[in-house]
């Protein structure tokens, strides 16, 4: 049940022996774990999805309001699919919107976030109808229930475990911080799916290619590579997976600028991951080949792929004349990057006006937090609430409440923190690749965030993090677990400790689901989820 350990394999500068470099052993060396098969490969993940879908999806619509900062993405979603750009709305025109009533202007609108997450979410308004919450909540909840699917892959690749890809699937199912960023069309849901599909695609990209090393680089028994061969090793030209991530980059990008620093830590993860490859097969010079043949040709494909990948999803504002400073270029024939061609130079100046509003984003929040808070849920944001007397709305008790706020599962997530800090510890001391990838996944969505301490931040913007911080917990768990089953006590009763804290986690999230869906409750029972003052 426990993680795999990758085997005592040759590691490093491998000289002579007479197996060290047929097919067989080179694979053992690149990829010592176990690949895992049987019906458990669709069922586990399969019934994890399925779980995630029935708490997302389950009365979405409810309620039926623009909630928080849905009041901008829906319509501005609606404003895309009427324009192809952004648009200005009337004053106060929330009620008319969900009324059917759409009190959309003809001025361009600045927004500061690009068009991708809203295209999305107009893609459900398209197909379950503008004025319904079912309709722009449907994208977020398809992403958010996929997001999980996701997991629990990314978690069989890194662990060789069904029982552990098993675990991590549902934890991230019950989450309450995936579940009601899912069920609120926002734009933090997309970013998390396209981060983590990135993240996978690598995972796919690091078995293709050292699968792909080990063939070119093999020879019969007894015999040796080639010695310019065995000097730099081969060039692996086909790399259809990290193709993928760099348009799953590019794609996150073109949900919000912040995952910049996901592409730049996924991208140098990558190479120190061929790095490693090219070491452990025995090949001389290592770092200079991969730095020549892995590194170079990884940043001349990977990134312009993400940028066209970015650049296509502002289609329809530079296919249109009405956006905001699209015609700037015009206006300004004498600005900017001159060498660009006019719509891309307006483009150019659009992103500096994005980037001035980020960086000077100082305003005061009710529900803003700290950075420092996040790792404690401290100041998750209260993104609905509403109170009935009895006899009103369907209310039959004295006082009742309906509210929607992205409180974790509270017990899960401190799990989650304190498995950060010993991964970190772990990997301090043992190295493992796997504790690595998780670590630089988690730093490149929280440390970006700690370089504007005085920006306006809210405790969502951690979505991101959460499938790596999944991950770690699931990774402190197969460590905490032998990886064979034994009649031993030890044995047995870590199984039981794992078993307890997983079903704590379960009854943990049915008693915070009235308030990640929004159920009617009593006003009593709102204020017995309020365990920190800062929750209410």
């Amino acid at each position: 049940m426990g993680i795999s350990t990758p085997n005592s394999a040759i590691i490093g500068h491998v000289r002579s022996t007479r197996q060290a470099f047929t097919f067989e052993s080179l694979k053992q060396r690149l990829l010592p774990t176990v690949a895992l098969s049987g019906p458990l490969l669709w069922i586990i993940p399969l019934a994890v999805t399925l779980l995630a879908g029935l708490l997302r999806f389950i009365n979405l619509a409810h309620p039926h309001m623009l909630i928080f900062d849905e009041t901008y993405y829906v319509k501005d979603a609606f404003s895309l699919l009427q324009s192809g750009y952004e648009r200005e709305w009337a004053d106060d025109s929330d009620a008319q919107f969900i009324a059917g009533d759409p009190q959309l202007t003809t001025d361009s609108s600045f927004v500061v976030h690009p068009p991708l997450g809203k295209w999305l979410i107009g893609i459900g308004m398209l197909l379950f109808g503008d004025f319904n919450g079912f309709g722009w909540r449907f994208s977020t909840a398809l992403f958010g229930t996929l997001s999980v699917l996701l997991v629990t892959l990314c978690a069989r690749l890194l662990f060789g475990s069904h029982i552990l890809a098993g675990i991590a699937g549902l934890l991230m199912a019950i989450d309450g911080h995936s579940i009601v960023m899912s069920r609120t069309a926002l734009l933090d849901i997309f970013l998390m799916f396209f981060v983590l599909a990135a993240f996978y695609a690598l995972l796919k990209d690091r078995i293709h290619g050292r699968t792909q090393l080990a063939r070119k680089l093999s020879v019969p028994r007894g015999n040796r590579p080639d010695e310019f061969l065995l000097g730099y090793g081969p060039m692996l030209w086909w790399r259809p997976w990290r193709l993928v991530a760099a348009v799953m980059l590019g794609g996150a990008v073109g949900i919000k600028w912040s995952a910049l620093s996901f592409v730049a830590v996924f991208c140098i993860m990558a190479v120190l991951w061929d790095f490693a490859a090219r070491r452990t097969a025995g090949i001389h010079h290592w770092q200079r080949a991969a730095f020549t043949r892995d590194g170079i040709y990884s940043f001349f494909t990977m990134i312009p792929l993400a940028l066209l990948t970015y650049l296509s999803t502002w289609t329809g504002w530079l296919i249109t004349a009405g956006g905001r400073y699209r015609q700037w270029a015009e206006e300004n024939p004498g600005d900017g990057v001159s060498w660009l061609p006019a719509p891309l130079r307006s483009l150019w100046h659009y992103h500096q006006a994005g980037y001035e509003f980020h960086t000077g984003l100082s305003s005061e929040h009710g529900w803003q937090s700290s950075t420092w808070t996040w790792p404690f849920a401290g100041r998750p944001v209260l993104f609905y609430f509403e109170g009935y007397d009895q006899g009103v709305n369907g209310c039959d008790l004295k006082r009742c409440t309906e509210v929607i706020t992205d409180l974790p599962n509270p017990l899960l997530w401190w799990a989650c923190s304190i498995s950060m800090f010993l991964l970190i510890l772990w990997w301090i001391g043992a190295r493992d690749w796997r504790a690595g990838a998780i670590l630089s996944s988690a730093v490149a969505g929280f440390l970006p965030w700690l370089m504007y301490p005085e920006r306006t931040m809210f405790f969502f913007y951690t979505l991101p993090l959460v499938p790596f911080m999944i991950l770690s917990l699931t990774y402190m768990i197969g460590r905490f677990i032998p990886r064979e089953p034994n009649s031993g006590l030890v044995y047995r009763s870590r199984i039981i400790v794992v078993t307890l804290v997983i079903a704590l986690f379960l009854v943990t999230s049915a008693f915070f689901w009235s308030i990640w869906s929004g159920e009617m409750i009593a006003d009593e029972l709102w204020r017995l989820h309020v365990w920190i003052p800062s929750w209410g």
